[in-house]
């Protein structure tokens, strides 16, 4: 299917690559397609029904990557697993950490693709900022991640494994024995050798919200954003409401509805300038579907309230979408459209090479102040983890920095230290 252009791609979904080994990785599979792929296996419907329930719980509720681990299921059982399924993660190429504790992680998938994941620890949230494409095609000149080519969609696995493997990081995942919660007579038909020796208690959580602010626009990969967040929302396993998750787009109109719809979490747009001039400058996209028809797509965003407002990520670039008549214009456009909305801004972080430089924070102050008198909430953005080059509008593949060589090292010797 060609793709028609740098603003306007198709978005093509990709299917995972079969393994060389012939297993298959059970991450970012839901409960259905677990017992699905149980049944194909060779287990009957009934053991495959009951099978997927458990290893669903130990996958993503307690996040282990063995199956020796799923004490619950018999021993014989667990060979059998291992034979034919495995737990995956993605490989950690580079991890930093910000002087600010933010984290950022060069991630490589299995056909040897590079992209970027980023933790901000808050003092009341830790939101992880996951990618949904490597690299981008949307070229916003703002943004570093908008000067590399698109690679590939990321899978459901791709992207439901950047949250586990943050909360691996973060040692978050509950341990001991689930005796205390009681037990499920109709799954242990085999023996199993739980160990009832410590109490079942949920670690406190460090990771409470996700973004899909990575790499990548969501909406271009929307059936299996889609898919992700829904294994990552499922109360039997990572849990996370749907309030807690944010996704971002640039403006994919036609997708936008389906978003609520299908998906049912927050909604930021990448909005960036209110004029066209300015938007089709800084957010190419615009040339296609118009600020207009951008938010009227928003007043029609299912589930949009005053206790649920779509979010409007605003970068603050100087002497180009800062004056005081911007400040007005967006408050005109909201008001007009009818939109319980938020306003953040975000100064802009700089990266080598970029076109603009950040508003002053006087300016931003001011273009604040204004949006606010109107009775729009209107924060400035903290920029965070900018050392690393892991800030809003700064993810660029570190694998563009470091020779293939180098990268390579870096994993070889992670993965030694791993033994």
């Amino acid at each position: 299917m060609p793709i028609p252009g740098l603003i306007d791609p198709v978005p093509v979904p990709r299917e995972v690559t079969p393994r060389a080994d012939g297993r298959v990785d059970l991450i970012g599979l839901s409960r259905k397609q677990i017992t699905a792929v149980l049944e194909q296996a060779g287990l009957d419907a009934k053991a495959a029904k009951l099978r997927a329930k458990q290893v669903f719980h130990w996958l993503y509720h307690r996040g282990v990557t063995d199956f020796e681990a799923m004490t619950d299921i018999a021993k014989t059982m667990r060979p059998w697993l291992a034979a034919r399924f495995v737990i995956g993660r993605p490989d950690v190429v580079e991890a930093q950490v910000s002087n600010d504790g933010t984290r950022k992680w060069l991630l490589r998938t299995a056909d040897n693709h590079d992209f970027e994941m980023v933790f901000i620890p808050d003092a009341t949230r830790g939101t992880l900022c996951v990618s949904s494409q490597v690299g981008c095609t949307l070229n916003c000149r703002f943004c570093h991640t908008g000067t590399m080519r698109l690679v590939r969609n990321l899978t459901p696995g791709e992207i439901v494994g950047q949250v586990m493997l943050a909360r691996d990081v973060l040692g978050e995942w509950p341990r001991g024995s689930m005796a205390s919660l009681g037990s499920d007579d109709s799954l242990d038909f085999d023996d199993g050798d739980e160990d009832e020796g410590a109490d079942y208690t949920p670690d406190g959580r460090l990771l409470t919200n996700i973004v899909m602010m990575g790499m990548g626009e969501p909406l271009y990969n929307f059936d299996h954003v889609r898919d992700a967040l829904k294994v990552v929302m499922d109360g039997d396993g990572l849990a996370l409401s749907k309030r807690r998750i944010t996704l971002s787009t640039s403006g994919v109109v036609p997708m936008m509805a389906r978003a609520g719809e299908e998906i049912g979490v927050n909604l930021a747009v990448s909005l960036h300038a209110v004029t066209k001039e300015v938007r089709d400058e800084i957010v190419p996209i615009n040339r296609k579907y118009g600020i207009e028809e951008l938010l009227q797509a928003c007043a029609d965003y299912p589930g949009a309230s005053n206790a649920r407002r779509i979010t409007f990520e605003y970068v603050m670039l100087k002497d180009k979408n800062d004056r005081d008549s911007d400040a007005h214009e967006l408050v005109r456009l909201i008001k007009q459209y009818g939109l319980p909305a938020k306003v953040n801004l975000i100064p802009f972080n700089p990266w080598p090479g970029a076109p603009y430089e950040c508003s002053t924070p006087e300016r931003i102050k001011r273009f604040a102040g204004i949006v606010f008198d109107a009775g729009i909430s209107a924060p400035v953005r903290t920029p965070r983890g900018r050392d690393i080059d892991a800030a809003c509008g700064q993810l660029k593949t570190a694998a563009e920095r470091k020779s293939r060589a180098e990268l390579d090292r870096l994993l070889e010797e992670k993965q030694a230290a791993l033994g």
